[in-house]
């Protein structure tokens, strides 16, 4: 009997097996939808992940068992940024049934993430007769409300305007539309440009690798520190080159942190080793601002790490920060938490309503940066408060969010609305 086939739908960024992180548009959305797809796999169903095939990638990739990555040929061989994608639907369409890796496919569920995706998924899922579940990531709404736009790409206003119009199509056309955070559910259903039936919304976070971020006695933690030269109180932020993601703020914030704590070091993993015309643009433009607010030389420029080596990093910092201007969720802030970093995250974004100020996070607007660099300064200068954000946040990290229990959710929401067999042998109720 062949186990039931699940369609996974990211067009954008560079999907892949072992993604280099940090590489334009590649980011928490490709490792989401590996692992998901990877947690769907163990409970017994086939996942296929369809994506865009360019700059002489493979037509297709294993992922792990069960799990396979399909790339299909449209739009030319280079890499197009996100804010693009969605006009070459029609093209990834006619590709998709020219494609002989789908002649015989037959898919019990179509899931996409992003509107990219999410306007072939309402498309796809239409042609083929199934249901369809949409996952956002970020919303056009929230990220217009935040003023979060002017990153790499085409994200100006009325490219926004557009954005939010098709998300609305996509949104009443899907039959789920799954929520990462409150803040998400609440656009969804009460803003009128949504205006999304609430039964048809269901909030269920990312999750995290448990086997890969969890928290290490503190002398195996202090080697790391010294392995990578980390000699001084050090903080950490990780994640894509992008003005959405406020590393200018906490550039901002950094000369009050040094005046309290003089050998203070700020380092920033973001962005890979091959960077857009845009993405260096920015680069250039964080390494002056620091230099003009007087922390040049407190401040090292790193790019960003695979899944493993980041896990040390976070582990050898002694705060983390994801100061963003608009996060959807906010995958890196919980596996630092996993990893028993304390932890600060930013209000302009999901996490924060799901955690509690100064038992497992302290949280704070990026935009005060008075207020930013206070909560930095506050487990660097208070042991208490380390030891408490440090030990509760690991726990909450690792009991709340790991991809099984996505998955779990995940499915349990799709039986229970008819759209899938619970026919695994996996117990999908908690």
């Amino acid at each position: 009997m062949r186990s039931p086939r699940i369609l996974m739908i990211s067009t954008h960024g560079y999907v892949a097996a072992q993604p280099e992180l940090g590489r334009p548009d590649t980011g928490g959305q490709v490792v989401y939808v590996r692992e998901m797809s990877k947690a769907l796999a163990h409970c017994g169903f086939e996942v296929d992940i369809l994506t865009r095939r360019f700059e002489g990638q493979p037509a297709s990739e294993q992922v792990a068992k069960g799990v396979r990555i399909l790339r299909c040929a449209y739009g030319g061989n280079d890499f197009l940024p996100k804010e693009v994608l969605a006009q070459y639907v029609p093209q990834l369409l006619d590709a998709y049934f020219q494609d002989p890796h789908f002649q015989d496919k037959c898919y019990q569920l179509i899931s996409s993430h992003y509107w990219d995706a999410g306007v072939a998924g309402v498309k796809l899922a239409k042609r083929l007769g199934v249901p369809h579940v949409h996952t956002p990531h970020s919303m056009g709404l929230l990220k217009r409300q935040n003023r979060a736009w002017g990153d790499a790409g085409e994200s100006t206003a009325d490219h926004l305007t557009e954005r939010i119009q098709q998300e609305r199509v996509i949104y009443h056309r899907a039959d789920l539309v799954l929520s990462t955070a409150a803040e998400q559910t609440r656009c969804l259903s009460e803003c009128d440009e949504y205006n999304v039936p609430s039964q048809k919304v269901e909030q269920i976070p990312p999750g995290l690798d448990d086997h890969v971020f969890y928290q290490l006695k503190d002398s195996r933690r202090m080697a790391i520190k010294r392995d990578l030269g980390w000699d001084s109180p050090t903080v950490f932020s990780a994640g894509r080159l992008a003005t959405s993601k406020g590393y200018d703020l906490l550039i901002q914030s950094f000369p009050a942190v040094v005046k309290r704590i003089p050998d203070a070091t700020l380092v920033l993993a973001i962005g890979g080793v091959t960077r857009s015309r845009e993405e260096n643009e920015l680069l250039v433009s964080l390494k002056n601002l620091a230099r003009e607010v007087g922390v040049r030389e407190h401040v090292r420029f790193t790019v960003c790490v695979d899944q493993q080596r980041l896990a040390d990093y976070y582990r050898a910092a002694d705060v983390f920060v994801l100061g963003s201007r608009n996060e959807p969720f906010g995958m890196t802030a919980v596996e630092a938490m996993a990893c028993g970093t304390p932890t600060i995250v930013s209000t302009r974004g999901g996490l924060w309503e799901e955690l509690t100020w100064g038992h497992d996070c302290i949280y704070c607007d990026p935009q005060d940066t008075e207020a930013l660099s206070q909560a930095i300064c506050s487990p660097l200068l208070h042991p208490r408060i380390r030891q408490q954000l440090s030990f509760n946040g690991s726990i909450t990290a690792r009991s709340r969010y790991t991809w099984k229990k996505v998955a779990h959710r995940f499915l349990t929401k799709c039986v229970n609305c008819g759209w899938i067999a619970s026919t695994t042998g996996v117990e999908l109720t908690r």
